[in-house]
């Protein structure tokens, strides 16, 4: 009995170490999940499939048609007949000839195609549509090369949204590390605070100062742990990973949200000098900008084809088959040519060839605007990155003074030259700027990213 018991203590608690164990996650693994599991990533990748299948679609228009057909009748009452009369008229010649053919028990008149069946094959090779084939498949290239661009355009998206709840969740991990070094300096303060008491050395009201403080930071860091698991529900569930917010219920595929840690690599970015790229060289590398360039060849591509419906078309073409229709069968075949030229559709497509110019015009148009817009944006990503590394600059200097005059109060509050409360308003200045200072890293860490992706 003792064995079982200790079996099962065994057994729960490996359960319970499995469900304790740390799932690290790096920022490339967040991307590549992303990417499997996000719902507009897959459907950017879809899209592309679909585009491909298009294209191959447009391609079968270059081959012959080919068809089998079948046919089959059986009429109640023949469709021809033909008597002796139909032939020689309503005469006495004929009336005679009708009564000896009578007279000798046959009948004077012939019928046929009471039933009859036909099946065969036949091909069609267009030889020429108006150029519709042609710029149909050049269309359809387009839309192959536009689906990917778009698709390239999702991934960048995603990552940069899987980036910023990284980056948002790891300035959280590191917000806590430096609350839980404050923690420690007040709960250890707390501590000499309270003996000090005890001994009649401070007075109630320092006691209560630093309690209130201790309180405070320890409420900072409920919201904190509060906030860290909300950061975390966003992002894992924009990676597809599964998790739970209740320890009991954890196992190794779905583990408890605090039991999954990002894993930082700690090093810290550069100067935006070290990743400057011409702006205007940015904006024609991007995909932007050749999808702009595409919607206008895309429009001129539509024209085309629309101008195609008044142009002559020609096939050439074959049929053979096995016929019976007069109780005779036989095999045969036929070749052909058609040459079809479309009249009455030239005021139609004139008109239709005009309206879709305008579109073509439009698109230019349009083009012409967004690059520039383009550029814009670019321009805009630069002076975020160099502005988010000024403030971070800044609030490092103000991190520096800050723990300068933390650790010169510290040193005359332990040589009682000034009071408690000088002591922890000291320590709140420093945590505000070590606060300040992870909220502008955080910052420059995003914009710096953006501006990588752009370039890169």
């Amino acid at each position: 009995m003792r064995k079982l018991v200790l079996t099962a203590i065994a057994a729960v608690l490996a359960c319970l170490s499995t469900a304790a164990q740390e799932v690290r996650l790096t920022l490339d693994d967040c991307r590549g999940m992303a990417l499997q599991n996000n719902s507009s990533a897959i459907g950017a990748a879809l899209d592309l499939k679909a585009a491909e299948y298009q294209k191959q679609e447009a391609f079968t228009e270059y081959f012959p048609k080919v068809s089998l057909m079948g046919f089959g009748f059986w009429a109640f009452d023949p469709l021809i007949e033909i008597g002796i009369k139909d032939v020689f008229g309503n005469n006495d010649f004929s009336n005679n000839l009708q009564n000896i053919v009578e007279s000798f028990g046959v009948d004077p008149y012939y019928t046929t195609m009471n039933r009859g069946y036909l099946a065969g094959i036949s091909v069609m090779q267009p030889l020429f549509a108006g150029g519709r084939i042609v710029n149909g498949n050049r269309l359809a290239g387009i839309g192959v090369e536009a689906a990917r661009l778009q698709q390239t355009m999702q991934t960048r998206t995603t990552s940069a949204e899987i980036e910023g709840y990284w980056w948002q969740v790891v300035s959280l991990q590191e917000k806590q590390k430096t609350l839980g070094g404050f923690l420690e300096f007040v709960d250890t303060l707390y501590r000499d605070v309270s003996a000090a008491y005890k001994a009649g050395l401070v007075t109630e009201d320092e006691l209560l100062q630093v309690t209130l403080n201790r309180n405070k930071l320890r409420s900072s860091e409920v919201q904190l742990r509060s906030g860290m698991r909300l950061a975390k529900m966003n992002l894992l569930n924009s990676i597809g990973m599964d998790y739970t917010v209740i320890s009991a219920n954890a196992s190794e595929e779905r583990p408890h949200i605090d039991a999954i840690v990002l894993s930082d690599e700690g090093t810290l970015p550069e100067s935006p000098d070290r990743y400057y790229v011409d702006e205007e060289s940015v904006a024609a590398s991007m995909e932007e900008t050749r999808l702009l360039d595409l919607q206008v060849e895309a429009a001129a591509l539509q024209k085309k084809i629309a101008l195609g419906e008044a142009l002559p078309q020609v096939a050439v073409g074959a049929t053979y088959g096995y016929y019976d229709f007069m109780d005779k069968g036989n095999f045969n075949g036929l070749a052909f040519a058609t040459v079809q030229i479309p009249i009455s559709q030239w005021g139609k497509t004139a008109a239709q060839t005009k309206r879709l110019q305008t579109q073509v015009d439009k698109a230019a148009a349009q083009r012409d605007y967004l690059q520039s817009q383009i550029i814009l944006g670019v321009r805009q990503s630069w002076v975020e990155l160099t502005s988010c590394w000024d403030t971070y600059q800044l609030s490092l200097e103000s991190e520096a003074a800050a723990e300068a005059s933390f650790g010169r109060v510290k040193r005359n509050y332990e040589a009682g030259r000034v009071t408690l409360s000088e002591l922890l308003q000291s320590q709140a200045s420093l945590m505000q700027a070590a606060d300040e200072r992870l909220e502008a890293l955080n910052s420059y860490r995003q914009a710096l990213q953006k501006w990588l992706d752009l370039t890169e």
